[in-house]
């Protein structure tokens, strides 16, 4: 199956080749419509030339009754004195059909007496760029290289990822507080009031060998009535007697 498409493939690129070469190369008919004759002026067969695009392997068309003309390629230098005594090539067969073989100028005329000199010559200038097909580039292949219709296998299964380090479910304990003693703490007990000391005895004096001589007695000094104690128990007076006087 691959190779019949190589073929058709193949077969394709030549018929464009040709299709190609005889689209590119051009037909000129000299003087078109006038043909190939004695012009009616001698600038005809330049002007009729300055509005062609000439090209190597294009063809010229020279159209004139037979026995009448002939188409003579000659060089540049018998062209310019109508020379028809030595010409590259000679045509007399209508229609003459000449390809252009080659770029640059060429030059024609007819070789019957006194038609060049009226006018019956052409010069032309081709183009030195090739119209002939390019090379055709080598055939690909119609049938395209086999992909891989199944992909390369994924792992299904995810990579494990490391599960975190499991925590402790129970508090830590709490130190609990130091137990606090139920029974208060005895107040203790004052200290037994420390016994004064009791006064040492008087020294005692060693008896005289003189009489002792008799006491001296001083009566006792009333101290004087305090005014403060003299208003209150003239008030206390005072109250009691109002007392006795509103119970009777």
């Amino acid at each position: 199956m691959a190779r019949g498409l190589d073929m058709a493939f193949l077969a394709a690129i030549a018929v464009a080749a040709l299709i190609h070469g005889s689209a590119a190369q051009s037909t000129h008919t000299v003087g078109d419509t006038t043909g190939w004759a004695i012009p009616p002026s001698s600038a005809f067969y330049s002007t009729w030339a300055a509005r062609q695009n000439f090209s190597v392997d294009d063809i010229l068309v020279f159209n004139f009754a037979p026995n009448t003309h002939d188409v003579a390629k000659v060089t540049k230098a018998d062209y310019d004195a109508c020379n028809t005594t030595s010409p590259i090539s000679l045509e007399a067969n209508p229609p003459v059909r000449i390809t252009i073989n080659a770029s640059g100028e060429h030059y024609f005329l007819c070789n019957f007496p006194g038609h060049c000199s009226g006018g019956q010559k052409l010069m032309i200038n081709v183009s030195a760029a090739s119209s002939s097909p390019s090379p055709s580039p080598a055939p690909q292949p119609s049938t395209p290289a086999p992909q891989p219709s199944t992909p390369a296998p994924q792992p299904s299964t995810p990579t494990p990822q490391s599960s975190p380090a499991p925590q402790p479910s129970t508090p830590t304990p709490q130190s609990s507080p130091a137990p606090q003693p139920s029974t208060p703490t005895p107040a203790s007990s004052p200290s037994p009031p420390t016994p004064a000391s009791s006064p040492s005895p008087p020294p005692t004096t060693p008896p005289s060998s003189s009489p002792p001589s008799p006491p001296t007695t001083t009566p006792p000094t009333t101290p004087p009535p305090n005014s403060a104690t003299s208003l209150g128990l003239a008030g206390f007076t005072t109250f009691l007697s109002i007392f006795v006087a509103l119970c009777y």
